[in-house]
């Protein structure tokens, strides 16, 4: 996995209760029974060839199925999960219904060594989250965009 990059968007909100940030809850079945560490910045994986940003709005497009909001973009800069990849985010102020989500698909052989090849949802759901229970669910690796959101916010 080492050498791997992704890029995405982590979308905020200002609510009476604090910023709130929406997420996304890997799809697929290594993940179906899972919270801790299953919750991911809507992102996804790109060659070296493209630019980040680039990358970074066509994936939210492709994971949700809905144009990137427009919006001033605040870089929270790169973090490494612990499979190695390096993951480059921006924050954008903007609201968005979850309802509205029509998450892009994978294939994949599953149950492994079956032979079948099954279709799931990249995310099979996506919700909004104040910032402490985010800490609890999204990716350990990803954390560093919510205390640079949070310092950004002060």
């Amino acid at each position: 996995m080492s050498g791997k990059r992704s890029a995405g968007l982590l979308l905020f909100r200002h609510t009476d209760d604090g910023i709130e940030v929406l997420l996304g809850h890997m799809g697929g079945p290594f993940f179906a029974r899972r919270d801790a560490g299953a919750w991911s910045v809507p992102k996804g994986e790109y060659e070296p060839a493209e630019p980040a940003w680039d990358a970074a709005r066509r994936e939210f497009q492709e994971e949700l199925g809905l144009a990137p909001p427009d919006g001033q973009a605040v870089p929270l800069g790169e973090v490494r999960q612990a499979n190695g990849k390096i993951v480059t985010a921006w924050a954008i102020e903007a609201d968005l219904d979850p309802a509205t989500v029509v998450p892009g698909t994978f294939t994949m052989e599953w149950p492994p060594t079956s032979g079948r090849i099954q279709e799931f949802p990249e995310l099979d759901r996506v919700e909004w989250f104040g910032l402490d229970r985010a800490r609890a669910v999204i990716v350990k690796g990803q954390t560093g965009f919510l205390d640079r959101l949070a310092e950004h916010s002060r």
